[in-house]
C-alpha cells in the first residue's frame, strides 16, 4: 500500500510559476515509475510527466520545455515544477505511482493549479 499526498497547487496568473510535491509512504519508493497527471473540468485525465526510479523523464508535448518533473529517493518526494503557465493548464493535478514489475498502482487526491488573471 502506498500512500500519496501532493501539495503546492494554487492560483497563479498566466506566465507564473508553481511546484508541486508528491510526498509517498509505505513502500519502497524506487520500486515506483512516478507520474503527474491532469484532468480538467469535463476532460478525460491525461499524463503530464513521469519519470523512473533512476531519473528518467517523459512529458506530454503539451509540457514540454515548460515543466520539470523530478523525484528525490531519499525523500520519498516527486516534484513537478511548472512555469510559463497558460490558462490551458487549470486543472486538478494528480500523482500517481506504478510499481515497476506489478501490475498496480497508487493515485494521489489531487492539488488544483489555476491559471488565470
Amino acid at each position: 500500500q502506498v500512500q500519496l499526498v501532493e501539495s503546492g497547487g494554487g492560483l497563479v496568473q498566466p506566465g507564473g510559476s508553481l511546484r508541486l510535491s508528491c510526498a509517498a509512504s509505505g513502500s519502497i519508493f524506487s520500486l515506483y515509475v512516478m507520474g503527474w497527471y491532469r484532468q480538467a473540468p469535463g476532460k478525460q485525465r491525461e499524463l503530464v510527466a513521469t519519470i523512473t526510479s533512476g531519473a528518467s523523464p517523459t512529458y506530454a508535448d503539451s509540457v514540454k520545455g515548460r515543466f520539470t518533473i523530478s523525484r528525490d529517493n531519499a525523500k520519498n518526494t516527486v516534484y513537478l515544477q511548472l512555469n510559463s503557465l497558460k490558462p490551458e493548464d487549470t486543472a486538478v493535478y494528480y500523482c500517481k505511482a506504478s510499481h515497476r514489475y506489478l501490475n498496480y498502482y497508487y493515485w494521489g487526491q489531487g492539488t488544483q493549479v489555476t491559471v488565470s488573471s
